[in-house]
């Protein structure tokens, strides 16, 4: 029978009997007979199925219990609707794939759920045979998102000395809580010593939660750091755990710190100092116990001088500082590189790995670099797809690397003029136009010939990702700015980058 309304159940995660590997399905509808129809279907399909009346039950659930493997939500519902609480569910867990069920007419609706992040809608009425098919596809991108990003070693090849000084500070940290300072321009790669940090700490089995500071709008950053408490603001319906409470025993590595409000340094520099904080609208105090890592491509001093950064935060947070190089300044590192991206590249396209000429070599060993290791696996990307033989020449380097004269020398983060990178700059070029489309279609034809049937679903992230990145690099990091430069909105530009997995510190 049906659950009664008002109600839902939980069924044991790790029961007797129960296989690890069967799929947790949660399902919340305020429609009692929807709800039995959908876990009728998947239980049939041996999936172990919670299902919630309302949005305001699974948020409770999902405090105390694992997120499941995949998440159906109506998209109307009293209270709490489908589309926010979709918003607030990947907020804490952006790998969940949710689901949401609407009618066949509401189009805006349907419109609305892919630009929320959806991985598909269910049109209603639906047809419970392909639910678990839709399930299963979901699940299978969970995987995919629970695997270790490939991009976490990339920046940490270097046999150069100043590379060789990063490593070192890393392991005399290896058993230290310390508070660590991050400097470096964008690109280099700063996020990833704050994992190795992380990873190489006696906090290596806590949590290790990302924020870029730049990312966020202001009037969210406060609660994003700690919570806020039901009914604190408008549309603050539940109680939530900040970044420092999910965090806690772990590591919270703060992105690019210099852009800070004035009023969250003050409450961070509380919470250094006695590890208290309270919620928005809370009045009891919270105690946590977390590692603070905080990167800035700015020059915190000069900020602090301004008036710009409170000067007792900086020193709080300038405890141990790591620089992490420039690519320019460690041209030796630029070969490795350059074989480790290119292997990527080739096994991300199902593509035989490129090779460079030597005066190819020479040439990457000898550009400035503006966009950093960032921008050298851009290019390798770009060259895999692009350059038509397995030999890579000069002629077959995208615009702005062919000519190095055309590059400034960049002398740090406060001058880096603003660059065009691969793929905008063979984009926006006329005399290069018919080039680059003549190649992509090359590489169609040659994918096609082997039988290859999903090209698109290759093509367009590395394209949309190689788009979004050398945008980001172009403003430094700015995503307003960013969104502006590619033709898209804000939002739109923060949902492309979980879609593609890129993450809050890239």
């Amino acid at each position: 029978m049906p659950e009664s309304a008002g109600q839902h159940h939980f069924h044991s995660f790790h029961a007797p009997g129960i296989l690890m590997s069967a799929l947790a399905v949660w399902i919340v509808d305020d429609d009692e007979s929807i709800r039995w129809v959908l876990e009728k279907s998947l239980k049939r399909e041996d999936m172990q199925v919670t299902s919630f009346p309302g949005a305001a039950e699974l948020l409770d659930a999902l405090d105390d219990e694992p997120a499941p493997d995949v998440l159906i939500t109506d998209i109307r519902m009293p209270g709490v609707d489908g589309l926010t609480l979709m918003a607030r569910v990947r907020a804490a867990h952006p790998e969940l794939p949710v689901i949401i069920m609407t009618a066949h007419s509401d189009l805006d609706a349907a419109v609305a759920a892919y630009k929320g992040g959806a991985f598909e809608y269910l049109p209603k009425p639906f047809d419970v045979d392909s639910v678990a098919d839709l399930v299963r596809r979901a699940a299978k991108k969970r995987e995919a998102f629970d695997e270790p990003p490939p991009e976490q070693s990339a920046t940490m090849i270097g046999e150069a000395p100043a590379m060789q000084d990063v490593f070192r500070a890393i392991g005399r940290l290896s058993q230290s809580h310390i508070t660590v300072l991050i400097t470096g321009e964008s690109g280099t790669g700063k996020e990833l010593v704050a994992r190795a940090l992380h990873a190489n700490s006696p906090r290596a089995n806590k949590p290790f939660l990302a924020i870029n500071t730049a990312a966020i709008p202001k009037d969210l950053l406060e609660s994003e750091f700690f919570g806020h408490e039901r009914g604190a603001f408008t549309g603050a319906a539940m109680q939530r755990k900040g970044r420092f409470e999910q965090a806690d025993g772990g590591t919270l590595f703060l992105d690019e710190i210099g852009d800070m409000p004035a009023d969250l340094q003050t409450r961070l520099l509380r919470v250094l100092q006695n590890g208290e904080f309270y919620r928005v609208g809370g009045v009891a105090p919270i105690k946590v116990d977390v590692r603070v890592i905080a990167a800035t491509h700015q020059d915190l001093e000069e900020l602090v001088r301004e008036g710009r950064f409170r000067e007792d935060l900086y020193h709080r947070l300038n405890v141990i500082r790591i620089r992490i190089p420039a690519l320019r300044e460690r041209p030796e590192d630029v070969p490795q590189l350059t074989r480790h991206f290119l292997a990527r590249a080739a096994e991300e396209l199902h593509a035989e790995p490129k090779r460079l000429l030597p005066d190819v070599l020479k040439r990457l060993q000898h550009f400035d670099w503006p966009g950093n290791v960032r921008q050298l696996e851009n290019i390798c990307r770009w060259l895999t797809v692009m350059a038509p033989g397995q030999d890579v020449h000069l002629q077959d380097l995208p615009p702005e690397v062919q000519t190095p004269s055309t590059t400034a020398p960049v002398s740090g983060p406060a001058e880096a003029a603003p660059v065009a990178t691969t793929a905008a700059t063979v984009a926006a070029a006329p005399q290069d136009g018919a080039r680059w489309h003549e190649r992509l279609g090359e590489w169609a034809a040659a994918e096609l010939a082997a039988g290859r049937s999903d090209i698109l679903d290759v093509a367009v992230p590395l394209f949309e990702r190689t788009m979004i990145e050398t945008a980001l690099t172009a403003t430094h990091g700015q995503r307003q700015e960013a969104a502006k430069r590619l033709g898209w909105g804000r939002n739109t530009l923060t949902r492309k980058i979980k879609e593609l997995g890129m993450g809050e510190g890239d």
